[in-house]
């Protein structure tokens, strides 16, 4: 999996980082504030994914996903607005909740270490990605991420985003290496698909949330982990062959 690459990229949320569950808590309180019923969590994130899927090659995914909210709730906000509610409602749990998933820093340091180039390409926002550089303080004591990573790419940079392969094209030209330098480290269907899309090997790590899609997400990549320490003993092994 890891011989001859060069560059590994990491998706952020429900990757590296236990999130998905935080944004589906911030969503429902979103909607309830909005007016809404309160759904259930896997609800909400299923209809999310469906949404961000589908405006995928749009400017800005999650403002058309907060101008859906404010038609289907009969909010007096603009999109804009209601943006910058759910970004408030997060604010607590982006500096003070969210962490990296178990021994995900140790795979990080091991990677470096070994001379890898590493990436985050998510579909965050930089301003998501830059509380998590800056300002989480357990994330900033396991990671130096400035040091870490060569590049650190939130959803602005393209202008399309996952399952889009724009990002991963924007990789490699910054970086100068070909699809078969580079290893993609996702945890759904939709990053997997991005991947593909740009002609790059990719493995899955399991995410709770993504569970209903394991099946395929097993089917459709080069390998399946439980959790990092499972590929970090699989990283070693490969690469103490070498």
């Amino acid at each position: 999996m890891f011989q001859d690459k060069k560059v590994i990229i990491f998706d952020m949320d429900g990757t590296l980082i236990d999130s998905v569950g935080i944004w589906n808590v911030v969503d429902r309180e979103l909607i309830t504030r909005l007016g809404g019923e309160a759904l259930d969590e896997m609800s909400i994130q299923q209809k999310r994914d469906e949404l961000l899927r589908s405006f995928s090659h749009t400017q800005d995914a999650y403002l058309e996903y907060c101008d859906f909210l404010a038609h289907t709730y009969n909010a007096p906000f603009s999109k804009e607005e209601i943006r910058s509610m759910r970004y408030a409602i997060a604010q607590h749990y982006l500096k003070n909740v969210i962490d990296f998933k178990p021994d995900a820093h140790t795979l990080l340091h091991y990677l470096k270490e070994r001379g890898y180039q590493l990436v985050i390409a998510s579909t965050t926002s930089q301003n998501n990605l830059n509380i998590y550089i800056h300002e989480n303080n357990a994330m900033r004591q396991k990671v130096d991420f400035e040091k870490t990573f060569s590049l650190i790419l939130g959803r602005e940079t393209v202008s399309k985003i996952k399952p889009h392969p724009e990002v991963h094209h924007f990789i490699m030209q910054k970086l100068d290496v070909t699809p078969q330098e580079c290893l993609v480290i996702e945890d759904s269907l939709v990053g997997i698909e991005a991947a593909h899309n740009a002609g790059i090997d990719v493995i899955a790590m399991f995410d709770s949330y993504a569970k209903h899609e394991e099946a395929e997400l097993r089917q459709r990549s080069l390998g399946y982990f439980e959790d990092y320490k499972a590929l970090f003993g699989a990283l070693k092994e490969e690469l103490g062959k070498n």
